[in-house]
This record gives C-alpha cells, structure tokens and sequence, in this order.
C-alpha cells in the first residue's frame, strides 16, 4: 500500500505555464478523477507523474519519503495515454508478451488472461493495424494493468470505447482499486467517471481544483 504526494509541480513549455502549482495526494485503494477540457494540463499531468517529462520545480514523496529520480524507480506505474505505441505487425498477444520481457514479471498466461478480460480475444491471429480503434483502446488498457501496476494513470480511457465496452472497463478499473492500486482517470467529461471515483478534481490552464459536489 502506498501513498504518493506531488508537491508544487510546475511545468512550463514554451513559454505556456502547463502546470501551475499542483498539490495532490493519492492513497492505495483509491480511484481519482481529473476532468478538464483537451489543452487544460491533464496529459502534462499524468506525463510529469509518469516521469516523461521534467518539472521546472516540485517533489514526489513515496510514502512519506522524497523520491530523488523518478517515480517509476520506485514503484510500478502503468500508463495509458494518446499515441502509446503499439506493434502493429503482431498480435495482441505478441504485443503484451514482447512488452512483458522487459521486466520478466508476468507469463502468456498472465497475458492471455489479461486481454480476455478487456474483452480480446486472445486466440486471435489478427495483427493491431487490422484492429478497430476500440480493440485498440483495450489492448493499451491491458498494457497499463497486466503486471498489477501500483499506480495506473489512465488518459480517456474510455475513447472509442462502445457502451458495454466502457462497463467492462467501469469494473476493471473498481478492481484494480481493490487489490491494492492508486487509479487515476482523466476525462473531458465528469459524468463517464465521477460515478466512479472516489475524489474528482477538475483542471483547468493547468490549475488542479477539488471539484465541488
């Protein structure tokens, strides 16, 4: 179980201050809400989290503790946001297993059981660029939980996603909460994840606010 704090991050990129002062504390357990329009720091957010981009100034703590290199050296974060790569010579299943070498943590088992419950099939010989953009969504969504990650940063997740595809999402994500993980969801929209969430903040010109209500 971890807490992670993000104290005073600020970012600033061609001279647009994308993040301006963010405080946020996130608890194991716990599922987070971001809802901002495209442009308003989400994204930035996630990727300064991530550690894919350097703050101008701020600190992470782990659990009460400074983290002095980025945050995925010290705990497993999975990630999903716009333009992730995938290989789309292979098959789903050779994707996640080619991606799985890396850290050796998980088996074709573990990946098999991970894209059938994204709702993929797993016995498929289709390669990605034959997918629709929702299989592809849900292929990303696997990459991002199929090693029980600590932290799951999710970036609309549920983009080209079809309404009973976005319940199935709905309750991998209470899952993931549930066994332990920190799951953060940015949205455009507050009404695809407030029913969800226990905390929704809302960003905007890279401000971070609790949402009231």
């Amino acid at each position: 179980m971890h807490t992670i704090e993000l104290e005073n991050y600020n970012k600033t990129i061609k001279g647009e201050q994308v993040l301006k002062n963010i405080n946020l504390i996130l608890q194991s357990g716990k599922i987070y809400g971001v809802v901002g329009e495209n442009g308003s720091g989400k994204s930035m957010l996630f990727r300064a989290i991530s550690g894919l981009i350097n703050l101008d100034s701020g600190i992470t703590k782990c659990d009460g503790k400074i983290v002095p290199g980025r945050l995925n050296q010290v705990i497993d974060i999975g990630l999903v946001l716009e333009n992730i790569n995938l290989y789309m010579d292979m098959t789903a299943v050779e994707n996640l297993c080619y991606l799985a070498k890396i850290r050796g943590k998980i088996t074709k088992q573990d990946v098999i059981r991970v894209l059938e419950r994204v709702g993929l099939d797993s016995k498929s010989n289709k390669k990605i660029k034959t997918y629709s953009l929702g299989m592809r969504q849900k292929l990303i969504i696997a990459q991002a939980i199929m090693e029980k990650q600590d932290l799951i940063l999710l970036d609309e997740p549920s983009n080209a996603l079809d309404e009973k595809s976005v319940e199935v999402f709905h309750n991998i994500v209470k899952e993931e909460a549930k066994r332990g993980a920190i799951v953060v969801i940015a949205s455009h929209n507050k009404s695809d994840i407030s029913g969800i969430c226990d905390q929704v903040y809302t960003m905007a010109s890279g401000v971070l606010k609790h949402a009231e209500g």
